[in-house]
């Protein structure tokens, strides 16, 4: 059984070695008539269609999701990139908005990037 155990262990040692999160390098929050437009700069080592940076999405500080933006292609030679959402409905009072992004390998990321609303 203890062989099993650490045969299992080291089976998921290069797995975590080799998870490679998008990292948001940075957002911005504007209002407008139709809601407010949020842009998000992105890095991530898009290898094509197999392994990309493929959205972000924009959280209430209570992980409420009020808006995902798909990215529907790798941008192997475009990084960062930045990539806008527009007609996102913020609830009254919100002054804090939490930025996670995703990639088709490693799904939604843990980190995150928060951002005050002015």
């Amino acid at each position: 059984m203890k062989h099993v155990l650490l045969g299992f262990i080291a089976l998921l040692v290069p797995l975590a070695a080799t998870a490679d999160p998008a990292r948001i390098e940075g957002a911005k929050a504007k209002p407008g008539n139709d809601g407010w437009t949020v842009s998000v700069t992105l890095r991530h080592a898009d290898t094509g269609w197999e392994d990309y940076a493929d959205g972000w999405r924009v959280e209430l500080p209570d992980g409420t999701v009020l808006a995902t933006r798909v990215l529907a292609h790798p941008h192997v030679t475009e990084q960062p990139f930045t990539r806008s959402k527009t007609g996102i409905a913020v609830p009254e009072g919100t002054d804090r908005l939490i930025i996670r992004a995703r990639t088709k390998t490693e799904g939604w990321g843990d980190s995150t990037h928060e951002m005050t609303l002015d």
